[in-house]
């Protein structure tokens, strides 16, 4: 199996569902709804086991931790944010933004993991920062390529720099930091999480060059993307709105490469763009518009990938 990509994953099934306030003050791909909470959950709870099955379906293993109903935690089917798991049996923590995200954090999924014969020796835990009002949401503020140890990283209120750093002295990885922004009704605002503007597969990378305006940041992304092997798919800022960039390469317990993303975000690439990924691997799509339209967040952010 290479370090980049895995067959098993952690997804999350909700208990609730709905627009969380605490996040949406800057979260701009977020909506707000006066559907009611009863009708958005079960919306999300089709959309998450449509999801399922479909991973399921192309030979990845998905173990599913059902969210209980107490604490109400909305954005529990983002379990990427609260907790990361790399080779050899470590899972990492992390200190959340909005408190009713800092709920999330729990040892439950975790033993549900360990009586299905997954071993983790080595626990990092960077969730005591929340004190220090110090932010970072795992796999969405980090885009790792674990191969070459790189991890990529657009600044915001939920990715401080500083935890960055002791991310990467912990495991060994190097940093590329940049700032990645968006138009929100004429002026350039920070996009929330990395993972929403670019994802890092084998031998390619899907990013919104164009989301980083400072032209220096952006040749160092470019370059550090290229000396590591990586071929560049260019989106467009409209492309990620669709969540193009919220995507992720698995693989099957077979060993096929799949690249897993929203039905929007499948329809948002273009004709040539599908037909270079699809050289490479089996696209796997499922729709998923309430989770994006309410969570802000798409297919990546529901996967919390499993090395052991």
């Amino acid at each position: 199996m290479n370090m980049q990509t895995t067959d098993q994953l952690l997804m999350i099934r909700p208990s609730c569902f709905y627009t969380n306030e605490q996040t949406a003050r800057n979260n701009y791909f977020q909506k707000q709804t006066d559907e009611s909470k009863r009708y958005t959950t079960a919306k999300a709870q089709q959309e998450f086991d449509d999801f399922v099955d479909e991973l399921r379906s192309h030979g990845v293993k998905v173990y599913v931790w059902q969210d209980p109903e107490e604490p109400q935690t909305p954005d529990a089917l983002f379990p990427n944010n609260w907790i990361s798991f790399h080779n050899p049996q470590t899972l990492v923590t992390y200190p959340m933004y909005a408190v009713n995200r800092q709920m999330e954090v729990s040892n439950a999924p975790i033993k549900f993991l360990e009586s299905k014969g997954l071993l983790f020796a080595n626990k990092l835990d960077f969730t005591s920062h929340i004190s220090s009002n110090v932010f970072l949401e795992g796999t969405g503020s980090m885009v790792l390529d674990r191969v070459n140890k790189i991890a990529y990283c657009a600044r915001s209120e939920r990715t401080n720099p500083i935890l960055i750093d002791m991310f990467c002295q912990k495991m060994g990885y190097s940093a590329v930091v940049f700032s990645s922004l968006q138009s929100v009704n004429g002026q350039r605002k920070p996009i929330y999480h990395t993972n929403v503007m670019m994802s890092v597969g084998l031998d390619f990378a899907l990013v919104c060059l164009d989301s980083v305006d400072d032209i220096d940041e952006r040749n160092v992304l470019i370059r550090s993307l290229e000396k590591s092997g990586k071929k560049i798919i260019e989106l467009t800022e409209d492309q990620i709105h669709q969540f193009a960039g919220n995507v992720l390469e698995l693989q099957s317990v077979s060993g096929n490469r799949l690249l897993a993303m929203s039905s929007s975000a499948y329809y948002a690439l273009t004709d040539s763009q599908k037909e270079e990924i699809s050289s490479k691997l089996t696209m796997v799509h499922s729709p998923l518009p309430t989770i994006e339209r309410l969570g802000g967040g798409s297919a990546r952010c529901m996967m919390a990938e499993l090395f052991t």
